[in-house]
């Protein structure tokens, strides 16, 4: 399950992601699409690339998979393989993680539900076995 694709697509890379890359195992770009109301982010991991661990308190978050090939997974849940049009609906308070599968660069739009005292806290990373053990 590998791709071309290398970043560039619907929507714009953006930069590296340097501001969360504490919070990130491999490399992230990062294209804020949308800060009016509701934040939309343009989110592109290298292979491997993947977040931590993270809870969205209050709102939570939906991921439109645009591009590439990537993993979602709940805490205590079976990973979900994402392709382009899948889409994710992560309710608030869920601990999850996503990102790219190892062999393909994965681009999805990250949409924050606003709502009253909504904030992410950021977890531990998800572990090279834990990922690498991944079909």
């Amino acid at each position: 399950m590998s791709t071309n694709f290398t970043g560039e697509s619907l929507f714009p890379k953006g930069e590296k992601n340097d501001a969360f890359a504490q919070y990130f195992m491999g490399t992230s770009y990062l294209s804020m699409l949308s800060t009016e109301g509701v934040n939309i982010g343009n989110v592109v991991f290298e292979p491997g690339c993947r977040n931590n661990c993270h809870v969205h308190h209050a709102g939570g978050q939906i991921l439109l998979v645009t591009d590439g090939y990537g993993w979602y997974q709940a805490w205590n849940e079976p990973p979900q393989a994402l392709k382009p049009g899948d889409v994710v609906n992560i309710p608030a308070g869920v601990k999850h993680w996503h990102g790219a599968t190892k062999d393909s660069w994965f681009a999805h739009v990250a949409i924050a539900i606003p709502a009253e005292g909504a904030s992410n806290e950021w977890l531990e990373p998800v572990t090279d076995e834990h990922y690498a053990a991944l079909a």
